[in-house]
């Protein structure tokens, strides 16, 4: 029984586009979705009501992405320290508005390309393999103003000429990809990802047709990558979450099962097994959905599967059917009820490394191709002591636990490539676009009022990741 992390697995570190690099407005860069949300805990509610109006206004909030972290121009300074850690990988994306303005052009922006042609130049110079994602939470503030985002079916063209374009270019120096971040998480956020909320009345109808468009665009993109690079990997991603039944009872344990065949097999049975599964069709008849599926989609979904599962793993969830609004709790999107067993962070998340094992081996027994978590952390208050350090106890002892729980998964019979915790650099949080959520391993001096230096500054976890990827998990 192997419970050894296997040669050559890709421990590393997770960011996105819009939350790190600023420069919003540098190297004709177009507007996106992030550049448009404000900052602060409200943001998740502002979100989810209709009537938001995608327009800057700079005397009621705060844009924190505006900046973020300003990996822009600080890119080389923080691959030396991910490097220093001993990071085999690196995830990341690619922001779309730096490689299309308005994605509408025919043509790529060639100042958007040469950025990261330098970062992946940068990274290879350490040996740190790019884990890229084509879509992280933003896209085009054109395609959204113009089209209604993934609701229109042209959004499938603009996407593969997007998705071909930084093929080509990178063919060279990225071999892993992913196509749409957290897909399934447009179930309860669809904003950031699919460009809208959608109307009350019509909200599943909208919805899974978007979704549909998101799955064509995703299998045209597997279909160019495996032309334009052939020895390249390329995966879905979703956020995966085990749902557990508030107690026995079958009702609740029933209402539980529906909640996580929804939320964690559906987009990856149309992305992974190549067909849509035959739990959604009574789901589609009981309310009102008629996908537009036009010939040959089908065909092509299931002729382009992905290679591998990318997948976030944050916390379980707890799942009762007639819960009160008293009995709920906050969560990664999801909405559940307290689970009496676990302990929560400072935002509510309950933390759950023993849910991590059991959604990779469900996953895995599903599915039967390699998984990759690459993304998982705890977002947490730091404070800096009187003599500069910042000791984040809690942080490598949630982060040991989950490691530890993909070694059972290991010994279990889970097939893994890697580990990529998220946010291995502080950045600003995507639900509450706040810089006081922290992950990361490296502090960043940034402040939710906008005040700060910039300057990088390691943490005590620091020196712990780096002797864990030092002995492949052997020391925790």
């Amino acid at each position: 029984m192997n419970k050894k992390f296997p040669e050559g697995f890709l421990w590393g570190g997770a960011t996105a586009a819009n939350q790190i690099e600023g420069g919003w407005n540098e190297g004709n860069k177009g507007l996106s979705i992030a550049d448009v949300l404000p900052g602060g805990k409200e943001r998740v509610k502002l979100l989810k009501e209709p009537g938001f109006t995608f327009e800057i206004d700079n005397e009621t909030y705060t844009y924190p992405n505006h900046e973020a972290i300003d990996f822009y121009h600080r890119y080389k300074e923080d691959i030396a320290l991910f490097a220093e850690m001993g990071f085999k990988a690196f995830r990341m994306s690619i922001a779309w508005t730096r490689i299309f303005p308005n994605g509408t052009e025919s043509e790529p922006n060639e100042e958007g390309l040469a950025f990261y042609d330098r970062v992946f130049d940068e990274l290879h110079k350490y040996g740190i393999e790019p884990v890229v994602t084509i879509s992280h939470y933003e896209m085009p503030l054109t395609l959204v103003k113009e089209y209604g985002g993934w609701r229109s079916r042209e959004l499938v063209t603009f996407f593969e000429r997007y998705a071909k374009a930084i093929f080509h270019r990178y063919k060279d120096k990225v071999k892993y990809w992913m196509t749409f971040n957290e897909i399934n998480g447009a179930l309860h956020f669809p904003m950031m990802s699919m460009g809208f909320v959608p109307k009350k009345e019509e909200k599943h109808q909208e919805l899974f047709q978007a979704f549909h468009h998101q799955f064509v665009a995703s299998s045209l993109a597997v279909k160019a990558c495996r032309e334009i690079i052939p020895d390249a990997k390329i995966g879905c991603m979703i956020l995966a979450a085990p749902v557990y039944p508030y107690d026995c009872h079958p009702e609740n344990v029933m209402y539980a099962l529906q909640e996580e065949r929804l939320f964690n097999y559906f987009c990856a049975d149309v992305q992974v097994r190549g067909e849509y599964p035959s739990f959604i069709q009574r789901f589609f008849d009981e309310h009102h959905v008629t996908v537009d599926i036009r010939e040959g989609d089908l065909q092509l979904i299931k002729e382009h599967t992905v290679d591998y599962i990318g997948l976030s793993y944050y916390m379980s969830i707890t799942q009762k059917k007639d819960k009160t609004e008293q009995e709920k709790v906050p969560g990664n999107i999801l909405e559940g009820v307290k689970n009496p067993f676990l302990k929560a962070s400072d935002w509510g998340w309950e933390i759950d490394p023993t849910g991590l094992r059991i959604i990779l081996n469900r996953l895995y027994d599903r599915y039967q191709v390699p998984l990759f978590v690459v993304e998982n952390g705890l977002g947490a208050y730091d404070k800096m002591e009187e003599d500069g350090s910042i000791n984040d106890d809690y942080r490598i002892e949630y982060l040991r636990s989950h490691i530890e729980a993909m070694r059972e998964a290991l010994k279990d019979g889970v097939e893994l490539m890697g580990y990529t915790t998220w946010g291995c650099i502080d950045l600003v949080s995507a639900s509450t676009g706040e810089f006081s959520k922290r992950y990361g391993f490296i502090y960043v001096d940034k402040h939710d009022d906008g005040s700060g230096t910039l300057e990088r500054k390691k943490k005590k976890s620091f020196f712990w990741y780096k002797n864990v990827i030092a002995t492949n998990g052997e020391q925790l």
